[in-house]
């Protein structure tokens, strides 16, 4: 095993005949590179230095320079790594981000708000009605310009679409998603007439294309091997998306939850979600089960952020993280098959399913079990249907018992669930 590092050692550090790289035990993936011996008019110079770190990306090994010491000391370059790694664990590529950032400092035009602010003025405001500049504006500015707010044009890759595209599905809205999908692909095309970029990174399949209502519902075993899945991925995704389970609610709102939103003395548990992260702008109450609260309390504490590994921002990357989970999904129920004798496991497939099938997943469930429709609602935070006229304006009761009790109900559902025994 790689011992770590000392300052010491590294002031003291010696070139030799060839390059060498030394791993650095106290932080795993950061080397210490020692260039080989140098000479200028037969004296030998300072030995060279730098830090680099080893990851895999895309399933292939890769290398990023994090820079020369002593500009960065061993305390720095342990920082750097571990924010560059923090990246991988998230799905980002701390190459492809050093670009990104490279691309922004050299020339301002090419951010992405530059951009689309150069493409409503010159197509969006001159080639439409007045009435649908306004709606493309307005798509444009609440969910495409936030996400890339930070971004040169040409380091928009195709996954960075696809996880925009598949976030406003997920949360409900397919038609939103097709809208922003036919925007993005005048947007690009438009990108790529005026030589900004080289190739659309529109994805050509089917991503958002429908704007129809999805009905997936995932079946028991599928649940099973989901919660399987989420403990063997591990933090921070694993025990987010068992909460989304258990809690029922968005996915924006659960990775985002904070432990001020919070109240777990008592008896009666409670998260309160504030109107600023609500679809619908209304604070939102739910009552905390017994896994739930397991679940937030089993969680490192890196600030007010539950799912955070920086303290500052929540966790990302979810598509990433959708493709471990589904893997992992569909290793667990091909070593059932196995186990039970399956000759034909390795045919076992997985149907594609989203982070929100998860709230219809359970909603069915609470509705199988005989809870009333409106107390699924109010547990979705939905607007009611079954409420009419003035008693929908004013009715202000939240059900926060009958929540309580439809959620401890689909609670002990999935437990019950997730320890069967597998047949």
């Amino acid at each position: 095993m790689a011992k770590a590092l000392t300052a010491k050692a590294i002031e003291n550090m010696k070139a030799g005949s060839s390059r060498k790289e030394i791993p650095d035990g106290g932080m795993p993936g950061l080397y210490l590179i020692v260039q080989p011996k140098r000479e200028r008019d037969g004296k030998e110079l300072p030995v060279a230095l730098s830090w680099a770190i080893r990851y895999r990306f895309d399933g292939r090994p890769r290398k990023f320079t994090i820079g020369s010491y002593p500009k960065y000391g061993l305390a720095e370059a342990r920082e750097a790594a571990s924010a560059s790694l923090r990246s991988v664990t998230e799905g980002r590529n701390p190459i492809e981000e050093k670009a990104a950032r490279e691309a922004e400092r050299t020339d301002e035009r090419n951010l992405v708000p530059n951009v689309l602010d150069d493409f409503i003025k010159k197509h969006v405001d001159k080639e439409n009605r007045e009435s649908t500049a306004k709606n493309t504006k307005a798509f444009i500015n609440n969910e495409i310009r936030p996400q890339w707010k930070a971004r040169s044009i040409q380091s928009i890759k195709k996954r960075d679409v696809i996880e925009l595209l598949e976030a406003i599905g997920e949360r409900g809205a397919p038609e939103s998603a097709a809208r922003v999908r036919a925007i993005l692909s005048k947007f690009f095309n438009w990108c790529v007439d005026r030589d900004i970029i080289n190739a659309s990174p529109l994805p050509k399949d089917g991503i958002a294309k429908q704007g129809k209502s999805r009905e997936r519902v995932l079946s028991d075993d599928e649940l099973r091997w989901l919660w399987a899945a989420c403990k063997r991925i591990g933090h921070p995704f694993g025990p987010m998306v068992q909460l989304l389970i258990v809690t029922v609610q968005r996915r924006n709102e659960v990775s985002g939850a904070c432990r001020s939103e919070l109240d777990l003395g008592g008896n009666h548990q409670l998260w309160t979600i504030p109107p600023a992260r609500t679809k619908n702008g209304k604070e939102h109450l739910i009552p905390l089960s017994g896994k739930a609260i397991e679940i937030i309390k089993s969680l490192p504490k890196i600030g007010d952020l539950l799912f955070t590994t920086t303290g500052e921002t929540a966790v990302s990357g979810f598509s990433r993280a959708k493709e471990s989970i589904d893997k992992a999904m569909l290793n667990i129920a091909r070593e059932e098959a196995v186990a039970r004798g399956d000759d034909n496991a390795e045919q076992i497939s997985l149907e594609r399913w989203t982070l929100h099938d998860l709230r219809r997943t359970a909603a069915t469930g609470m509705a199988k079990r005989g809870l009333p429709i409106h107390v699924v609602e109010a547990v979705l935070n939905h607007q009611s249907g079954t409420l009419k006229g003035v008693a929908k304006i004013y009715n202000r009761y939240s059900y926060l018992d009958e929540k309580r009790e439809a959620l401890s109900a689909w609670e002990r559902y999935v437990i019950e669930l997730v320890d069967r025994p597998a047949v």
